[in-house]
């Protein structure tokens, strides 16, 4: 089975897909569909480096950014890899009270015990910060203290609790380990290598960029992300990330909750799809693969659980248009591809 990567957002559609078809139709029927789905606004598809399909709904261009919402996540984590790379952070089995010293007076004892991993995989224990939390986070004075301060729901690397401010607590360390912000460290070791740039996005009242949702791209940026992982962490002759890392990303560790198909890796999400197996980042409605590109943006609105193509329907619109019109070889379409869309950040991925 061929693998597919793919990076799945709220604004931005970013997919690179394993095989895609030659289109011996032409791309008419391609354009037709994404035409058909008013909540997609760009669709972009690159094949070993090349892009081979560009859909562009009106007003919409190559350089317009988008916010690619919760595959920021996958952003962070592959910035983690970066820094665990550059010895910066010492390894995935690192208690974060080595950043944040005053767990060690918090009540419960379980929190000195959270790791990056469990950070990188969602598991580590925290109550979630998202859903009917995420108002009260983003209004907090202190989003790193709220996140840590969360009671303790299970213990650290067992079961999964979706939260963006868990990928926050990474972008803290990030910035504590780099010794320069999220951005500047994202800027100097991602967007330079790959020959992008990266704008600015939100930051919380400490300064610290958000970390999990609000990341800008556009959607060729996208595919540039795609084709990295393609290439194993190589962008021409440098390694931006270690094969390794970028290998590990998607080993399963834990399965969502909303729908038990869907495997969850280092920041990256895993299933079957289109006769792959795909590797994706997941925020409302977007993807990215490795071994060609398709990028896709809608409209979303800043610091809100709800985008807007969060409804029940995208989704699956989104995955039917990939596996009927741009993969080989795959099973015709299903239904909830990758995944069933949800209508709060809560068990949105």
């Amino acid at each position: 089975m061929k693998r597919l990567w793919l990076i799945l957002s709220g604004s931005l559609a970013l997919a690179a897909v394993a095989a895609v078809s030659s289109a011996p139709q032409g791309d008419a029927p391609a354009r037709a569909a994404a035409a058909a789905l008013p909540r997609l606004h760009t669709l972009v598809v690159s094949q070993r480096g090349q892009i081979v399909f560009e859909y562009y709904a009106k007003g919409h261009s190559p350089t317009r950014l988008a916010n690619i919402k919760s595959a920021s996540k996958s952003i962070i984590a592959a910035l983690v890899g970066i820094a665990i790379d550059r010895k910066l952070i010492p390894g995935v089995k690192e208690p974060i009270v080595r950043w944040f010293p005053e767990l060690r007076k918090d009540p419960d004892p379980r929190k000195q015990k959270i790791t990056i991993e469990d950070l990188l995989t969602m598991r580590s224990g925290l109550a979630s910060t998202s859903g009917d939390q995420y108002g009260r986070w983003v209004s907090s004075a202190n989003w790193v203290r709220y996140a840590l301060a969360r009671p303790m729901v299970s213990d650290p690397g067992t079961s999964m609790e979706y939260s963006t401010g868990t990928s926050h607590i990474l972008s803290a360390i990030l910035t504590r380990a780099g010794g320069r912000s999220t951005h500047q460290f994202a800027v100097d070791t991602l967007a330079r290598p790959l020959g992008i740039t990266l704008a600015r996005w939100t930051r919380d009242p400490q300064g610290i960029y958000m970390g999990g949702n609000e990341m800008l791209m556009t959607p060729r940026q996208m595919i540039a992300v795609g084709e990295l992982w393609r290439n194993r962490g190589h962008a021409g002759d440098r390694q931006v990330v270690s094969s390794d890392w970028v290998d590990t990303s998607c080993v399963p560790r834990t399965r969502s909750r909303w729908d038990g198909d869907r495997e969850y890796g280092y920041g990256w999400w895993s299933q079957d799809f289109g006769g792959h197996r795909a590797c994706f980042a997941w925020g409302l409605a977007a993807s990215t693969s490795s071994s060609s590109a398709t990028s896709t943006s809608s409209s979303a609105s800043r610091l809100q659980p709800r985008g807007a193509n969060s409804g029940p329907a995208f989704g699956p619109q989104l995955f039917n248009l990939l596996q009927q019109h741009l993969l080989v070889g795959g099973p015709p379409p299903r239904k909830n591809l990758p995944g069933r869309p949800v209508p709060t950040e809560r068990k949105t991925p």
